[in-house]
């Protein structure tokens, strides 16, 4: 069983989600705890899956991948298995950053990067032949304005 997080989870988080990288030590000194306290904190927002991982950003233009797309996927078929098949299927593609299920006029909402127009229909022919799909639009982004992957972590009353 969890217990709630406190204000010195949620400081470790805070920093955790501006530099994962930083020593125990210096996450500690930040928050103002004494190192040991603070690993074992750590450990346990790890092991009760707060924390899922650590991770490196990378820029994606930087490597290659200069076209986001958001892709809006209505669905003829709404079963159980349907819905299994199709996000087991999503989730194998490489391109498919995020995959959400929506309430509304759209099934799911996919979040896909490729290098170009050229390897985005690739992408297309590729999600359309997996699956019967009622209708697939396509928005393409101009310009990444905002984009962080820090939560806003909300300190207790």
């Amino acid at each position: 069983m969890s217990r709630p997080l406190d204000a010195l989870d949620r400081k470790i988080l805070q920093v955790m989600q501006e530099n994962a990288s930083l020593s125990v030590a210096a996450i500690a000194s930040r928050i103002g705890l004494s190192s040991t306290p603070c690993w074992k904190r750590m450990q346990r927002l790890e092991m009760e899956g707060v924390i899922t991982g650590r991770v490196a950003l990378v820029d994606q233009a930087k490597i290659g991948l200069g076209l986001s797309v958001f892709v809006f996927v209505e669905s003829g078929d709404h079963s159980k298995g349907w819905q299994v098949q199709f996000s087991q299927t999503l989730s194998a593609m490489p391109e498919v950053m995020e995959i959400y299920r929506m309430a509304g006029d759209v099934d799911y909402v996919l979040r896909v990067v490729t290098a170009d127009m050229k390897s985005f229909d690739t992408f297309y022919r590729k999600l359309i032949s997996t699956a019967l799909l009622k209708n697939v639009t396509s928005r393409f982004a101009m310009e990444k304005i905002k984009s962080v992957t820090a939560l806003p972590v909300p300190m207790p009353d």
